[in-house]
């Protein structure tokens, strides 16, 4: 049977790479991709990324913006399914994409999107969270325990020391459009861990970089969405 892709979204602001690209490997593997947001509105990309956040600089790649033309045509992609229709059991593998525009804290905050998530944990499905979507893991609290269900496992995500980057080179010209929060993703995350040094921060940021903790797949930001992809179609293989 044709393996089986959900991928939530908000509404506006999700990161072009982190959705695009996946996507791009997902179909051409041959897998099935559905999409959700809230309402079932089709979901838009941060714009600034799409041509340049400041001077031209810092947007996507051009292959990830080829892929992201492509994705705009996609058909399951212009007609998502609302958070609410998501049957987790239809899946094998949930992607939690990131993003730091405003428009993301209605998919990070979103407790049916969390309930959605705890479900596919607890049937061990495969799930790839990158950058800010760690944060919907995070958030996401097992009953059973009480914790967060990143509670004892190993995982990366949007680092402090690139969001800060981030922030400090463009908050001249942007205000807070980096900080999707006034807490950074990387100390939210941390405080759900069993050990600060599960969270692993990886070595250079040049270098693509990805977590596997079973069938939790995390990665830090953009430039790991390849090998985080890729990462993703190979425990697809595996299971």
């Amino acid at each position: 049977m044709t393996k089986q892709v959900i991928i939530p979204l908000p509404d506006r602001d999700f990161d072009t790479t982190e959705v695009s690209i996946p996507w791009k490997y997902f179909v051409g593997a041959g897998l099935d991709v559905t999409f959700s947001t809230e309402t079932g509105r089709m979901g838009q990309t941060d714009p600034r990324l799409l041509t340049g956040v400041i001077f031209g600089q810092l947007g996507v790649k051009p292959d990830a913006l080829a892929a992201y033309r492509e994705l705009e045509n996609d058909e399951a992609f212009r007609h998502p399914i609302p958070y609410k229709s998501i049957d987790p059991q239809k899946y094998d593998v949930m992607l939690l994409p990131g993003g730091h525009a405003k428009g993301m804290r209605q998919y990070l905050e979103s407790k049916v999107v969390q309930n959605k998530a705890l479900e596919c944990i607890q049937q061990n499905k495969i799930v790839g969270a990158v950058c800010h979507g760690v944060l919907v893991l995070a958030r996401t609290i097992d009953p059973e325990t009480g914790r967060s269900v990143l509670y004892g496992r190993k995982l990366t995500a949007l680092t402090k020391q690139l969001e800060r980057t981030a922030y400090y080179l463009t908050f001249w010209r942007l205000g807070d459009y980096y900080r999707t929060y006034p807490e950074y993703v990387e100390d939210e995350t941390v405080k759900v861990l069993k050990e600060r040094s599960d969270f692993i921060h990886g070595g250079s940021i040049r270098r693509p970089f990805v977590v596997e903790d079973g069938n939790l797949i995390t990665a830090r930001y953009p430039a790991d969405a390849h090998l985080f992809a890729q990462k993703l179609l190979d425990r697809i293989e595996m299971n």
